[in-house]
């Protein structure tokens, strides 16, 4: 009785070591670019540009006078470019996170071939 699961217990390793590199860059791939665009889909609702540029020439507290609009353009101006900027940064991380995805097995494989 032993034997057999033993026996079981090889094949289901030798076929996970099998499988794992075909999952890594099918279903795998899949799932690590999903996690990729909601990264940036939350990066984007966190740091929101495109709401700051939607009201950049509403005037802040409700001051209608030409200093208070003034003040309020150039201060929504400099959020715009802070935001964009943290943005920007937030997609480079997203993507070589990605990247990363990609290229570690064959990395791993490299090193450990050239390890030895």
């Amino acid at each position: 009785m032993w034997i057999l699961i033993l026996q079981r217990l090889v094949l289901e390793f030798l076929f996970d070591f099998i499988y794992a590199p075909l999952w890594w860059y099918t279903a795998g791939i899949v799932r690590a670019g999903r996690f990729s665009a909601r990264m940036i889909a939350a990066g984007n609702a966190q740091f929101a540009p495109g709401v700051w540029i939607a009201h950049i020439f509403v005037p802040m507290f409700g001051q209608y006078d030409w200093q208070g609009r003034l003040v309020s353009f150039f201060v929504r101006l400099v959020n715009v470019c802070v935001r964009s900027v943290f943005l920007l940064c937030w997609v480079i991380v997203s993507c070589v996170t990605f990247l990363l995805w990609i290229v570690l097995p064959i990395f791993i494989i490299y090193t450990l071939i050239y390890s030895f």
